[in-house]
């Protein structure tokens, strides 16, 4: 098992290779592209594709605290983000790697609810500590260099980071299995990255982060909820998961938020 784990992951790796001329001396992301495309906004159509994003919203807002001044969202040209954020009153700027990014959010942007600027994900054209709070979903798993996107998500937030990842402690232990039939289930699945809790940790306390909060979304896989079609049955189904406590052990996708270790002045 640990073997084929590896080798997954390095799959993962070598087909996410971008490929592209840098600005800088970082190859230059853009996985955020297939995110932020009409194509990818059709995996959350329909009913069960809302209430899947409600339980993501629900989690999202629980984490940013009321003091949040400014918000960066990396990779948030999906809107799934950006909308209840600045619905709440935050001030959102919203990175892409490319102008396209922006087409989910074009008329967010033009009424000045979300600002919108494009460049590499993982040289964020942002000085330190220029944001309060920095988000980032539907980016980390698919981010080839993701120790350099945190590296930079740490540089640029004053306090929080929250971002979500899918966790090897859930049903994604299968998944160097059954990828082939999640693809036939989904139809536009992409191969990413699974973590471990740990591992993230780790690389977050390097640059002075600490993890102060986790919330867990479903038990079930989301796959398997797209395939049943019907929200009343995946509420009743996580709501079951979650009374007898499987989603607190084996819940995937992970919210998490780091801090800031230290409030020294900037």
């Amino acid at each position: 098992m640990p073997q084929q784990i590896a080798q997954f992951n390095q799959r993962n790796q070598s087909a996410k290779q971008v490929g592209l001329a840098a600005p800088g001396d970082l190859a230059f992301e853009n996985a955020d592209l297939h995110a932020s495309s009409p194509e990818y906004a059709q995996r959350f159509g329909g009913k069960v594709g809302r209430w899947m994003l409600q339980v993501q919203e629900k989690a999202l807002l629980s984490m940013v605290t009321a003091d949040a001044e400014s918000i960066l969202d990396i990779g948030g040209g999906h809107g799934q983000t950006a909308r209840p954020l600045f619905r709440i009153g935050k001030s959102v700027t919203v990175l892409g790697s490319s102008p396209d990014c922006a087409a989910q959010l074009e008329a967010e942007i033009e009424a000045g609810c979300v600002s919108f600027k494009s460049g590499n994900l993982i040289e964020l054209p942002f000085g330190p500590r220029s944001f309060d709070t920095v988000v980032s979903f539907r980016l980390m798993s698919h981010c080839t260099a993701w120790r350099t996107l945190i590296a930079e998500m740490c540089r640029v937030a004053d306090r929080k980071i929250i971002f979500d990842y899918p966790s090897w402690f859930s049903a994604n232990f299968l998944t160097p299995f059954l990828f082939r039939i999640k693809r036939l289930i989904e139809g536009n699945t992409r191969r990413y990255t699974i973590f471990t809790m740990g591992e993230l940790k780790r690389e977050f306390k390097k640059h002075g982060f600490i993890c102060s909060a986790t919330q867990k979304q479903f038990f079930f896989p989301m796959g398997i909820h797209r395939a049943l079609r019907s929200p009343l049955l995946s509420r009743a189904l996580e709501g079951f998961a979650s009374w007898i406590g499987l989603t607190a052990l084996f819940g995937s996708p992970v919210i998490i938020r780091f801090e800031r270790a230290t409030r020294d002045n900037k």
